[in-house]
C-alpha cells in the first residue's frame, strides 16, 4: 500500500465491528488495522474479541458476526496492553473514527484501566473529508472516488482497505486538500473536532472545558459549577453519562467544596 503522504511516524488505519452504537455500553467484537511506517513497512492485523455480552441480531445483520463466532475468543482486556503498545506513537486514520470508532476504542481501554492517550496524535477521518466534499457513506465513496463497488462492506479489514484507497483518491481529486498529515488533521478537526470521551458534553480547550450543549452551552464548566451545581448534578444522574464526563464534573464540584 502506498499513500501520497510523507510519514514521520507510523500511521494506523483501523475499523471496529461492535455489539451496537452506544459507546458507554456496547463492546468491540472485531478490530482490523493496517499499520504503515515511514520506512514503507505495512502490517495488517485482524482480531476478534468475546464481548462478554450477547451480540444483538441487528448488529449481526450488519457485520455478520454471531455469539458463536466469538465464543472462544479472548476478551478485549486480555489483549488491551499489547494493542496499546502497537498503537503507541502512531497517528490514526479511518472512516467515521472521530464520531464512533475512536470513542469506542477509548472506552474499551478505559474500562480495563489501560492508558491510551490520543492527544498529540493526528486523527484523519475519511468520512469527514468525504462529507465535506461529497456527503455520502463508504460504499458511495468507493463508487465515487474509486469507480467500483464495495463488496466487502461491514467487514472490518475490507472497510479499511477501501478507506485507505479512498484517501489516496481524495488527495488526488481535490487539489486544495492539504498534502501533509498536520494539514489533513486540521482539515478534519475544523469540521468534526475530536474531544475524546469528554466530547459527549464538553469541548476541550486550553482554557478549560466548555459545555457543548444544554442550557449552559458555551460556558466554562468551572463557571457552571460555581453558579448552577444542580444542573451538573443532573448530568451525573443521566444513565448515559460517560465515566470521564462524570469525573470532570465531580472534580469541578469538589474544587469548590461541593
Amino acid at each position: 500500500m502506498r499513500l501520497p503522504l510523507e510519514l514521520d511516524r507510523p500511521l494506523v488505519f483501523f475499523d471496529l465491528e461492535t455489539t451496537g452504537l452506544r459507546v458507554g455500553e456496547d463492546r468491540i467484537v472485531e478490530m482490523a488495522l493496517i499499520r504503515l511506517t515511514p520506512q514503507g513497512d505495512v502490517m495488517e492485523r485482524v482480531r476478534r474479541f468475546n464481548p462478554g455480552i450477547p451480540i444483538p441480531a441487528e448488529a449481526t445483520a450488519v457485520h455478520g458476526i454471531t455469539d458463536a463466532d466469538v465464543a472462544d475468543e479472548a476478551p478485549f482486556p486480555s489483549r488491551a496492553r499489547a494493542l496499546a503498545r502497537l498503537l503507541e506513537g502512531c497517528d490514526l486514520a479511518g472512516f467515521n473514527i472521530r464520531r464512533f470508532d475512536l470513542p469506542m476504542l477509548e472506552a474499551e481501554f478505559a474500562r480495563c484501566g489501560v492508558e491510551f492517550d490520543v492527544r498529540n496524535r493526528r486523527i484523519l477521518d475519511m468520512q469527514t473529508i468525504f462529507h465535506r466534499e461529497e456527503p455520502r457513506d463508504l460504499t458511495a465513496a468507493a463508487r465515487y472516488y474509486l469507480g467500483r463497488e464495495h463488496p466487502e462492506a461491514h467487514t472490518a479489514l475490507g472497510d479499511i482497505r477501501t478507506t485507505a484507497a479512498v484517501l489516496s483518491a481524495q488527495m488526488q481529486r481535490y487539489a486544495h486538500l492539504p498534502q501533509d498529515l498536520d494539514g489533513l488533521h486540521r482539515y478534519c478537526d475544523e469540521h468534526a473536532p475530536y474531544d475524546g470521551l469528554l466530547g459527549q458534553w464538553f469541548r476541550v480547550t486550553d482554557e478549560g472545558l466548555i459545555l457543548r450543549k444544554g442550557k449552559h452551552e458555551g460556558r466554562f464548566l468551572e463557571d457552571v459549577a460555581r453558579e448552577d451545581a444542580g444542573y451538573l448534578e443532573w448530568i451525573l444522574r443521566l444513565e448515559d453519562t460517560r465515566v470521564q464526563v462524570a469525573q470532570a464534573i465531580q472534580n469541578a464540584l469538589e474544587s469548590l467544596g461541593r
